[in-house]
């Protein structure tokens, strides 16, 4: 359910509401009131989260803020030693809540209707012999749960409840399907499908995928696909785990049939559904991977029929321009994703009942995302709808008799407590029968072929594989992989539409070979290999729009995989097709470049990828080429072995999770083992050489050596931005971005680092005048998310850094926000006093060794990409 430790960031909050004594009961707060240095006695030696289980004290009010006029209410701390840690809630038929302790039992409360506090005695334990629970959902007179018991102490899987005797309390359990599960990645929450027959079943990729019923909607045929040697996560994270991954399955009420409705999701907690029946998902991300080229956000999927979300274990995972995979709706940042719900009933202004909430357990955040039909699918905003720290938050629910929001906070056995969210300002909160979203037909009518065997299915779908909405060629393929492939293979080998084409091969190479790493002893079908890529030898990709380009790249790719490796004729007229397109003007379009032309063997593939090495602004950019020619055996010379290896001296002090350094390693190894021997002894010298270590910040903004400073002030530079910023250098500023320090901290167009805002969505966010106050001051407004602690102990020692762990008595701080892995570990017994920084980590200065153009380049880049 909920991240490694590294992830918990909201911990950094939780020491300060571990030494300083809250209040508890009813509270109300609309701002947030600002903390204050504490002076503390020594705390007896206690493990801290027994410790605060026991003294019942939930977040107070006034460390959570809430969206202007709309109020929140601390209305039960949990006594956590009786009632345990609580990570989900729903709603009875008689508008009482459930909960469920994370390691214990169910309890039902009914809210008072007096608007007092809830008291311990309101808090009914539900006699059921159930635990665990980590999913509910109500049909009828049956409550079907999901547990993921990783205390082994009952099965994971799916259970009915039921009154057994009729006296309204739920006492009999059945087992429906025991799903094989590890971790807290398993079994989780239950969603009502639109038409009530049914109901989706979320697990993450910790569960074992179980046998599922042929008329699964997703095609049966996941494989790996990785072109070159996998590199599984460095510290072993989830290493025989394969594809699929999570699943969504679609399970019928007697929970008998089970189907996958869409797979390749991480750790996905929570789903809900949208008036039009559109199923969504708040996906975790990997924080080892952070600043790595493959890393991925947590995110927004819109969950669609048959669909593939691109999870894979260590470096596998598939970046959202994989035309094999689906994109997000909206990146989120790093967090720690639970509940999911639709604001429908609420009485909230009806841009609040429309929103999807998204709840964040880590960072302490419930997001509002404001969702808006686009083409096949949906594009999305998001708002900050509560913060808090701590606010470890696991669950939330409209309550369809006050048209309140609850929700709680808890899990992993931290202080849990019941908080409600009403609307208190003067815009109408009817209920509004707003317009239902409109859905594509199209997209519904190809979804109706996913499953099935239908005659008509190939005519339908054929003409919209060459569609421009890419959720529309996604659905279209995935109706056409499923029908038997003899009926359309040679249909797809004689195409003449290049467009749809690639496309139609993508599918063809997908359903007849076997992924090496799921059916090793499988036969090729030497006949079918041959097919594929004589069609695809036929094929000019310069002739088709970017898009398709990704496409025939990465059909290329799956046929390599599945069929192995072609003849050398074949290798030599694909290359020459190929080598050209290297470089492109795309970033998408170079990784699979260099990827195809390292396995095939390109003789130009080290000399071009090296280019793109020394001129990429990001560290992830440059790693992704460095590991695609790490095995590459031709084109080599002494010159550019030296030059690639001179890079890993550089890449020693580039920062990212707690992998990073890992993967580093594992691509340099294979690199180093593919040098042939007389070689080898020639480089040993530079082989040998150890990295200088200096600091991120170091390492950085080395174009400006030996310039005069100038201390720009806001005024000045909000002047001269005051021009049309769409005509400047956009590639000249993000060499700005990259060479100031910012890719450090800051994402960016799904680059960056975690430890700053992601600045992707800037230009919709900021004035130029606003975001250039931001870079001079950055100590004047500093978001809440990413401030740091002031630590002085006992013996007079002071620690700056934000607060990622926490165990027993120690403390510990990440000192260096361009470095996630710089730390220092405190016993929290020795802390005299702690305090919220009021200094930015941000430096100042970033500026001042720019020129004016270079910084309206910059702002540009920033500002104007999203526009």
């Amino acid at each position: 359910m909920f991240r490694s430790p590294f992830a918990t960031y909201f911990l950094r909050s939780l020491l300060v509401f571990t030494l300083l004594a809250f209040g508890a009961g009813v509270a109300v707060a609309q701002k947030p009131k600002n903390s204050k240095p504490t002076k503390n006695a020594k705390p007896p030696r206690k493990n801290v989260v027994g410790e605060e289980l026991g003294a019942n004290k939930a977040t107070p009010v006034d460390k959570i803020t809430v969206a202007k006029d709309f109020r929140v209410e601390l209305i039960y701390s949990v006594p956590g030693k009786v009632q345990g840690s609580w990570v989900n809630l729903c709603v009875d038929p008689k508008g009482r809540l459930i909960v469920s302790d994370q390691f214990g039992s169910l309890y039902r409360i009914e809210i008072p209707k007096d608007g007092r506090a809830i008291k311990q005695s309101d808090v009914i334990p539900v006699p059921a012999a159930i635990r665990a629970v980590n999913g509910m959902m109500w049909v009828g007179d049956a409550l079907y749960v999901g547990v993921n018991d990783y205390e082994s102490k009952i099965a994971c899987g799916l259970y009915r409840l039921t009154d057994t005797d009729g006296d309204d309390n739920l006492d009999g359990v059945e087992l429906l399907r025991e799903i094989e599960a590890r971790g807290d990645h398993g079994v989780h929450a239950l969603v009502p499908t639109q038409d009530g027959t049914g109901f989706f079943l979320v697990c993450g990729n910790g569960s074992k995928l179980i046998q599922i019923e042929s008329s699964s909607p997703v095609p049966q045929v996941w494989g790996e696909d990785h072109l070159l040697p996998r590199m599984p996560d460095g510290r072993g994270f989830m290493r025989d785990v394969l594809a699929p991954g999570g699943v969504i399955y679609r399970v019928s009420l007697d929970g008998k049939q089970f189907e996958a409705y869409a797979n390749g999701f991480r750790n996905v907690f929570d789903a809900a559904m949208n008036r039009a029946g559109d199923l969504f998902t708040y996906d975790a991300d990997m924080e080892y991977d952070f600043n790595t080229s493959w890393y991925r956000p947590t995110r927004i999927n819109h969950v669609v029929s048959g669909g593939e979300f691109g999870w894979r274990n260590g470096a596998g995972k598939r970046p959202a321009f994989y035309p094999d995979n689906l994109p997000a709706v909206i990146d989120i940042g790093p967090g720690s994703p639970t509940g999911v719900v639709f604001g429908y009933g609420a009485k909230f202004p009806s841009k609040y009942q429309e929103a999807m909430y998204a709840l964040d357990w880590s960072w302490g955040k419930l997001y509002a995302i404001h969702l808006e039909a686009d083409g096949a699918s949906y594009k999305a905003k998001k708002e900050e709808f509560v913060t808090g720290a701590p606010l470890p938050i696991t669950d939330a629910v409209i309550h369809p008799g006050d048209g309140a929001m609850y929700f709680t906070i808890g899990g992993r056995a931290v202080q849990s407590g019941l908080y409600r969210v009403s609307y208190v300002g003067n815009e109408p909160t009817a209920s509004i029968s707003s317009e239902i979203p409109k859905r594509s037909e199209t997209r519904v009518q190809l979804e109706r072929f996913h499953g099935v065997q239908d005659t008509a299915a190939i005519e339908f779908a054929w003409k919209h594989l060459a569609d421009t909405d890419r959720y529309i060629r996604f659905a279209a393929r995935t109706a056409i992989e499923h029908q038997p492939v003899d009926e359309w293979a040679s249909k797809a080998v004689t195409e003449t539409d290049p467009s749809l084409q690639v496309e139609a091969l993508m599918a063809l190479s997908r359903v007849s070979g076997a992924c090496p790493q799921h059916q090793k002893d499988a036969t090729v079908d030497v006949a079918m290999k041959t097919r594929l890529i004589n069609a695809l030898k036929q094929i000019d990709p310069t002739k088709l729009d970017d898009d398709r380009k990704l496409t025939y790249l990465r059909t290329l790719q799956i046929t390599f995989n599945r069929f192995g490796r072609p003849d050398q004729s074949d290798i030599d007229a694909l290359v020459a097709v190929v080598d050209p397109m290297l470089p492109s003007r795309s970033p998408d379009q170079n990784w699979l470049l260099c990827e195809t032309l390292a396995y095939l063997e390109s003789p130009n593939v080290v000399s071009k990828a090296l280019k793109l090495i020394e001129a990429a602004p990001t560290q992830e950019e440059q790693i992704e080429y460095a590991r695609s020619i790490r095995l590459v055996k031709a084109g080599w010379n002494a010159q550019l072995r030296t030059r690639y290896f001179e890079w890993f001296l550089k890449a020693a002090n580039y920062r990212g999770g707690s992998s990073f350094q890992k993967f580093i390693e594992f691509i340099r190894s294979d690199a180093v083992a593919s040098i042939p021997a007389n070689e080898k002894i020639a480089m040993k010298e530079l082989l040998d050489r150890k990295p200088e270590r200096i600091s991120a910040l170091e390492n950085l903004g080395k174009i400006f050596e030996g310039r005069t400073a100038t201390a720009w002030t806001l005024d000045e530079l909000s002047q001269a931005a005051n021009v049309d910023l769409t005509k400047r250098n956009m590639q000249n500023g993000q060499r700005m971005f990259s060479a100031a320090g910012c890719f450090a901290c800051h994402r960016f167009d799904n680059q960056g680092g975690m430890t700053g805002p992601d600045l992707s969505a800037a230009g919709g966010r900021y004035s130029t005048h606003d975001f250039l106050d931001q870079i001079i001051h950055p100590s004047k407004v500093i978001n809440d998310q990413f401030s740091s602690v002031v630590v002085l102990t006992d013996e007079g020692r002071v620690h700056n850094g934000v607060v990622v762990n926490l165990s027993g008595d120690s403390i510990t701080l990440n000192t260096d926000l361009s470095d996630p892995n710089q730390r220092i570990s405190i016993d929290r017994t020795t802390i005299e006093e702690l305090t919220v920084s009021k200094v930015s980590a941000m430096p100042t200065g970033l500026l001042d060794r720019m020129t004016k153009d270079e910084i309206l380049d910059l702002l540009a880049y920033v500002l104007n990409k999203t526009k």
